[in-house]
């Protein structure tokens, strides 16, 4: 007797004696036949060479193993927008069958909670797969060239100290943090916006167009590993962490530096998306079984002992976590009181 038939009759069984897993069997059966020769896209919100494309090529290797029916995967990238542009199309054109998925920048779904009329999408209806860390082992660095003249946080607090960071747009955490580190740390810095990513800042550094920039300590390690091994450039301030990474334990972070227990609170808030550092989702409305299948094939990949290798390589930090996890932080976000928020949109207005 074939599989076929073999489900056919346990599933009369179960008619009569409610086996619940012959109906999962089936719906896999169902996923692997949809899958099965097909091909997704996977869409990276920003330009070649930072941590989100890193990420999502490094996913495009490895996820198709662990789809029912093996599909092929293939990446787009859709800079723009401080990643509104791949969100927005995910949300409303891309098609939703599970054959689109996309990494999101961790700052983006943020932008709507905070009013940003260009957000066009609600992060409470995506279907969220997961994310590859949870910043445990990870944290947001302001860092600056070697031969700037400011050689710790204080520095960019004295007359003629000036940094000056590159940021992206509205909803990456280099242009959100950038802001912070101005405005709510009191930090002599200039923000030029407009940089499509850590790649093309880290150019511009070269060419000494920029100072520096705010980026992840992992993403920098990823990224661009001759300048952190040769110490080329210089962390001031590192964000997204309560307490001091354990490499850097002379760097203080945002928090520590605060004024105040409100623009404690404010950090706090901008800090939330860090702990979903690197999301992944797909639109909303994917059929349940294929979303329950994608979900479960993000966290079976990132226990692969081939998967965690190929990470190591490219210096991701992972500590991942679940879909039903990224959705807890998103409404976590959702509900900060709205007195916060505004104080938030005061410091990095969303149209900024």
């Amino acid at each position: 007797m074939d599989r076929r038939n073999i489900l056919l009759g346990l599933g009369a069984l179960g008619g009569v004696a409610g086996l619940g897993p012959v109906t999962s069997a089936i719906a896999l059966d169902s996923v692997e036949a949809f899958y099965k020769g097909r091909t997704i896209t996977l869409m990276v919100p920003t330009s070649p060479g930072g941590i989100n494309d890193i990420s999502g090529r490094l996913t495009s290797r490895h996820l198709g193993r662990f789809i029912p029916g093996n599909p092929n995967i293939v990446v787009q990238n859709v800079p723009g927008g401080g990643g509104l542009v791949a969100a927005n199309k995910i949300y409303h054109t891309s098609e939703r069958d599970g054959t689109v998925l996309s990494i999101i920048q961790r700052g983006t779904m943020q932008l709507q909670i905070q009013g940003n009329p260009n957000a066009k999408f609600d992060p409470q209806l995506f279907t969220w797969l997961g994310s590859l860390s949870s910043y445990a082992d990870d944290g947001y660095l302001l860092l600056v060239n070697d031969d700037h003249p400011a050689k710790s946080a204080a520095d960019l607090h004295k007359p003629g100290i000036v940094a000056k960071l590159g940021g992206d747009q509205p909803g990456s955490t280099n242009l959100t943090f950038a802001i912070v580190a101005k405005t709510v740390l009191g930090m002599n810095i200039d923000v030029v916006r407009g940089y499509p990513g850590a790649a093309p800042m880290f150019l511009a550094m070269e060419r000494r167009e920029l100072d520096g920039q705010v980026i992840g300590y992992n993403s920098v390690r990823a990224g661009q590993p001759h300048l952190w091994q040769t110490k080329k450039v210089r962390p001031l301030v590192q964000f997204g962490r309560v307490t001091r990474l354990a490499a850097l334990p002379d760097v203080p972070t945002g928090r520590e530096l605060a004024p105040n227990d409100k623009m404690r609170a404010l950090i706090e808030f901008a800090e939330l998306p860090f702990f979903m550092a690197l999301p992944f989702l797909a639109p909303p409305g994917v059929p349940a079984d294929r979303a329950a299948a994608l979900q479960k094939a993000f966290m079976d990949m990132t226990r692969d002992k081939d998967f965690q290798a190929d990470a190591e390589k490219v210096n991701i930090e992972l500590s991942p976590i679940d879909g039903n996890a990224v959705l807890d932080l998103v409404k976590r976000s959702a509900a900060t009181p709205k007195d916060v928020i505004a104080l938030y949109n005061e410091m990095v207005p969303v149209g900024h």
